[in-house]
């Protein structure tokens, strides 16, 4: 199916209704920082700022992230909200923001130094730091607190993204909530995972979520597999459902994409075919072809 911006606000606005769309993750999509007298708006390196900003600003919402610009303060009205992108506003972005201490805590030592390395299975050993870990807890917890004083009463949908937020979907969990959640990295097997002190708290954070998705189906396998061994949960193999505390997830792959559509309208610029022709010339590339990879 090809997506427009058109048929993705039709879509949104058709399954939605009238609930509030909220999008939760760790990363902000613009980020404001001063450069000499004047404060401009920024567009931080990653993956999933352009994947799901083109979302955002095709049909609106609140997006919930750690507002870490040395501006971000001199913008944000009482509620802390700013209005996203600047240029041509389509959705409000909410910040949050954390101390030195709790993001030595949450991000870079249970995030990234526990739960990165031991999802990726890499040869990196995972630090398992009770500390990081009640840091971890603490900043879901406050993420959370966050997100229920912006619904209130309303009905909504809210779309939690990647490792960072494990326990926040149970957290959140009302009966006028509907929770997604994107893991943006692998899961890893059963054998891997529980040798986390925490893995059953963890996985049990995550079954607060109606739909949880994956990259790949056989993440999604190795994540039953988990819930199988560790917790008291039906699991349903064949429909890819756990039921736990009488809420069922649905566990699916989501092979994850891009907006295509701007990346091959700038591809198609005539500042980019004006650099190429430079490139050709000031390199000899003429009878040649050439590859080129970029990494973060």
């Amino acid at each position: 199916m090809s997506w427009t911006k058109k048929g993705l606000r039709e879509t949104v606005q058709e399954k939605l209704g009238a609930e509030k769309f909220v999008i939760v993750s760790n990363r902000e999509p613009y980020i404001h920082r001063i450069e000499g007298e004047d404060i401009i708006c920024q567009v931080p390196a990653g993956g999933l700022t352009v994947a799901l900003d083109p979302v955002m600003r095709a049909c609106g919402g609140l997006w919930v992230a750690h507002g870490v610009g040395e501006a971000d303060k001199l913008v944000v009205d009482q509620n802390d909200h700013v209005q996203v992108p600047p240029n041509d506003p389509g959705y409000t972005l909410r910040r949050m923001w954390l101390s030195k201490q709790e993001q030595a805590g949450y991000y870079f030592g249970f995030a990234n130094k526990a739960l990165w390395p031991l999802c990726h299975i890499a040869y990196t050993r995972p630090v398992f730091d009770v500390d990081h870990w009640e840091s971890y807890k603490a900043v879901n917890a406050k993420f959370a607190q966050a997100i229920l004083d912006e619904i209130g009463d309303s009905n909504a949908f809210v779309f939690i993204q990647d490792y960072h937020f494990a326990m926040l979907p149970r957290l959140i969990k009302r009966p006028n909530i509907r929770i997604a959640q994107f893991w943006h990295i692998p899961w890893p097997n059963p054998e891997v995972f529980q040798i986390c002190p925490w893995a059953s708290e963890i996985i049990d954070g995550m079954l607060g979520n109606d739909l949880l998705g994956f990259h790949t189906r056989y993440h999604c396998q190795n994540f039953l597999d988990s819930v199988n061994r560790l917790l008291e949960a039906r699991v349903d193999y064949e429909l890819s459902d756990v039921m736990r505390g009488g809420i069922v997830t649905k566990v699916r792959p989501f092979p994850i994409s891009v907006d295509y559509q701007y990346i091959d309208e700038f591809a198609s610029s005539p500042e980019v075919e004006a650099e190429m022709q430079r490139l050709i010339r000031h390199f000899g590339l003429r009878d040649k072809v050439v590859c080129m990879g970029v990494d973060r």
